[in-house]
């Protein structure tokens, strides 16, 4: 594995953005532990560093090969000596194209990484990708099973 070494915390998320950007999804599944669990923004669930490893490879090839991720604001909440929570907000464009969609907007997101010290060097021991949506509360599944954003307070 092409395996870069998160000496802080805060390394994750900007090597996650390195090795996305390289399109390498060796070097992103290095910043993870063997047994790490990964939930991306659709809730798929992967549960080891071989499956997000698979996964992201599949992403780099089919759906992100051209996209471009930028990190906007990385917050960092120390637990103990040896676990943090890291929050990062992140921008995505250049996503391929899809059915009737020819030019994909860009896409907000928020990474949460749950991150544990090895010695010297910090891996992730989880982590979840949330979409943001502007202007929504919540989901809703309508009576055709569609899910939607919705806002209550509009």
């Amino acid at each position: 594995m092409n395996e870069k070494k998160a000496a802080q915390p805060e390394d994750i998320p900007n090597l996650f953005k390195e090795a996305w950007m390289k399109r390498d999804a060796d070097m992103l599944a290095s910043l993870f532990t063997e047994g790490a669990e990964f939930v991306n923004v659709v809730g798929l669930w992967w549960h080891n560093r071989e499956d997000i490893r698979q996964a992201h490879a599949y992403g780099f090839e089919k759906i992100f090969g051209d996209s471009d991720l930028a990190i906007r604001e990385i917050k960092v909440k120390e637990l103990s000596d040896d676990i943090a929570v890291v929050h990062a907000r992140m921008r995505l464009k250049g996503q391929t194209k899809k059915g009737n969609v020819e030019v994909p907007s860009i896409r907000q997101n928020i990474f949460s990484f749950v991150v544990q010290k090895f010695g010297e060097e910090w891996k992730c021991v989880s982590a979840h990708n949330t979409d943001i949506i502007p202007g929504a509360e919540t989901n809703i599944i309508d009576e055709k099973g569609n899910l939607k954003p919705e806002n209550y307070r509009k």
